[in-house]
């Protein structure tokens, strides 16, 4: 699990593999520390495991199903790219519950100064995020968490201040950029939990449940 804090901005050194499989190598100095195979990192918001360390790079191996569903199959050597290591048990939980578990992507529409802000618009590829991203909710972009200022039909915006722009590679996009986000884990296991059994092929499911608007009636919820 992670808090959308960045820790560092790492540049690619190398990418390998072929097809849908890559192995990132990646320069890093500050979360080299305590860093070690097996661990957790949220690449650009992309859970992985670091499968080999340096002195100043470790590597992380990409499935299909990730290079698929994220903005990592457009990385190049030289590409600038958030890091966190997973949060540590007794750390302050400063952003929100995030868990590297890329939803799609997003482009960025705008980008335009508000005073000491930075407005992003975005548009999710996938419109059906738009359940789970809500005015005031948060949203996990490129591994950041941020807090939705406004969402409309096609686009949603976030506000960004100074210290955060320059300390993530947000500080570099452009519209026409592409992002990954991460909708709030909550939303998604409300949505889940709600229509759970009404999904097509679900019948078993639906066949298990013992509540019905009966039950309800003859307890006196209706």
């Amino acid at each position: 699990m992670f808090t959308g804090l960045i820790e560092e901005v790492g540049v690619l050194r190398s990418v390998s593999g072929g097809g849908e499989m890559m192995v990132l190598s990646i320069g890093a100095s500050l979360i080299m520390d305590d860093l070690k195979i097996g661990d957790s990192v949220a690449v650009n918001g992309v859970c992985l495991t670091a499968t080999s360390l340096g002195d100043s790079h470790f590597t992380v191996d990409v499935m299909p199903e990730t290079y698929r569903n994220s903005t990592l199959k457009e990385l190049r050597p030289g590409s600038r790219i958030n890091l966190e290591r997973a949060m540590a048990a007794g750390g302050r939980f400063g952003g929100h519950i995030v868990q590297g578990h890329v939803d799609g992507t997003g482009e960025i529409r705008s980008v335009k100064r508000n005073q000491n802000a930075v407005v992003f618009g975005i548009a999710p590829e996938r419109k059906d995020l738009f359940k789970f991203i809500i005015p005031k909710g948060s949203i996990t972009i490129d591994g950041i968490s941020l807090t939705v200022v406004t969402a409309e039909a096609a686009t949603f915006t976030v506000s960004i201040i100074p210290h955060t722009l320059g300390e993530t590679i947000l500080n570099h996009k452009r519209p026409g950029d592409r992002v990954n986000l991460e909708c709030d884990v909550l939303g998604k296991y409300v949505d889940h939990l709600l229509h759970y059994g009404s999904r097509a092929g679900d019948e078993e499911a639906k066949g298990s449940s013992k509540i019905s608007h009966d039950f309800l009636a003859a307890n006196g919820f209706v």
